[in-house]
C-alpha cells in the first residue's frame, strides 16, 4: 500500500522503527484497554498549575512540567487529553515524562470541565472550541518563552488542535495578514476523530457498548459536577441518564448537552461543522492556505476500535505540503502502541517533536 512506503519513509527520518504490538496485547482492543487494565507506574505529579483565562470569567486550568535535566528547555509542548480524560490521565502523564527526559517543558491543559479544573469554568468542552484554545496556544507561547511552541493532541484533543489551527489559517487569509509568529511550530495528532459523524456510528456498535456506556459515564459525571450548575432540562436528562443502567448514546449528549451549549442547531450540524477532515484537505490542496499551517503528523491505527481509519486513509490519499504527513500503523488500538520497547507513540512523538525543532 501506499501508506507503508510513505511511513518507512518518514520512520526512517525518524530512527524509529515500525510498530510492533506485543504479548499479551495483539488485537486494537487490548492495546485501547491496556493503560486501564495494566496501570503504568509514574512518578509523582510535580507540574506547576497554570491557570488560563479564556473570557467571561472563565479559566482552564494546565499544568506546567519542567525538563527533567538542568538545562533550558529546547521547546514547550502543549499536551491535550481527548474525551472523558484530563491532564492526569496515565497515557498522558506517560508522554510528558517522556519529553521532560528529552529536554523538553511540557503544559497539560485539562480542557473546559476536565480534572481539576472542574471548578474553574462552567459548562464542558467540544470537538471545536477555538474560543478556548486560542487563549491557550497564546499563553503557551508566551510560556515558551521565544522557544519553538508544539503540540500533541490525544483523540479529541488533536481535532481540537487541527480545528483552532484551521480557523486561523482561514483568518489570516481572508484578512490578507502573513502571522509572523504562528500559532504553533508543528501539531502531533494520536488516534483523532476526523469525521465525527463517523466516529459516532462506530461507537455506537453493539462490539463497542462498554466502550460507549464507560464514556457516557464519565461525561455525565464531569457535567453534573458543575459547581456552576445546569440547567433545568439539561439536568433532567443528565440524571436520567446517571440513574439508568442503559445508558443512550454519545451521539445523545451530544445532542442534548454538546450542540445546543456551543451553539450548534442540531448534532447533525455540530458534527459536520466540527470535523476537520474536508477542510484539512481542501486547506492542503491550496497552495496559500497550506502554508499557513503548522507542520503536522497525523498517526492512526487501522484496527482502531473508537476512531474508524478511513479519514484517516482519504487524509493519507490527498496531496499534502511539505512537513505534513499521515502515518497509518496496521495495529496499535485507540491510543494503544504497546510495542516491546513500550509505548512506540511516545517514542515517535518524542523524536518528531525534535526533528521539528531541528529542521
Amino acid at each position: 500500500m501506499a501508506f507503508q512506503q510513505s511511513q518507512c519513509g518518514l520512520l526512517d527520518d525518524l530512527q524509529l522503527p515500525p510498530f510492533r504490538q506485543r504479548f499479551p496485547w495483539w488485537n486494537g482492543d487490548l492495546q485501547t484497554l491496556r493503560d486501564s487494565v495494566r496501570p503504568v507506574q509514574l512518578s509523582v505529579d510535580r507540574g506547576q498549575p497554570v491557570p488560563i483565562a479564556v473570557g467571561g470569567g472563565d479559566r482552564l486550568l494546565a499544568y506546567l512540567d519542567a525538563p527533567l535535566s538542568q538545562q533550558p528547555p529546547l521547546a514547550c509542548v502543549l499536551l491535550i487529553h481527548g474525551l472523558g480524560g484530563s491532564s492526569s490521565r496515565p497515557g498522558l502523564r506517560r508522554m510528558a515524562l517522556c519529553l521532560q527526559q528529552a529536554g523538553f517543558a511540557v503544559l497539560r491543559l485539562n480542557l473546559r470541565g476536565a480534572g481539576s479544573g472542574r471548578a474553574l469554568a462552567s459548562g464542558t468542552y467540544a470537538a471545536q472550541c477555538n474560543r478556548d484554545l486560542l487563549p491557550v496556544l497564546r499563553r503557551a507561547r508566551q510560556l515558551a518563552m521565544g522557544k519553538p511552541l508544539l503540540a500533541i493532541g490525544f483523540s479529541l484533543g488533536g481535532s481540537q488542535l487541527l480545528n483552532v489551527v484551521l480557523a486561523s489559517a482561514q483568518e489570516r487569509q481572508l484578512a490578507g495578514l502573513d502571522e509572523d509568529e504562528p500559532l504553533l511550530d508543528g501539531l502531533l495528532t494520536i488516534s483523532s476523530p476526523l469525521d465525527l459523524e463517523a466516529c459516532s456510528q462506530q461507537i455506537a456498535r453493539p462490539r463497542n457498548r462498554i466502550y460507549q456506556h464507560w464514556l457516557l459515564k464519565r461525561l455525565v459525571a464531569q457535567t453534573l459536577a458543575d459547581p456552576f450548575g445546569v440547567s433545568a432540562l439539561e439536568r433532567q436528562w443528565l440524571e436520567a441518564q446517571s440513574n439508568s443502567r442503559a445508558l443512550a448514546s454519545i451521539r445523545s449528549f451530544d445532542a442534548a448537552i454538546t450542540a445546543p451549549r456551543w451553539g450548534y442547531s442540531s448534532v447533525e450540524h455540530y458534527y459536520s461543522a466540527a470535523s476537520p477532515l474536508t477542510p484539512l484537505r481542501q486547506c492542503w490542496q491550496d497552495v496559500h492556505k497550506g502554508a499557513a499551517l503548522p507542520p503536522l503528523l497525523v498517526v492512526h491505527a487501522l484496527d482502531d476500535p473508537w476512531v474508524p481509519a478511513r479519514a484517516a486513509q482519504q487524509l493519507a490519499q490527498t496531496d499534502r505540503p511539505a512537513g505534513c504527513d499521515v502515518l497509518l500503523t496496521a495495529k496499535g488500538g485507540h491510543n494503544g502502541f504497546h510495542g516491546n520497547q513500550g509505548c512506540w507513540s511516545d517514542a515517535l512523538g518524542v523524536r518528531w517533536c525534535l526533528k521539528r525543532i531541528n529542521t
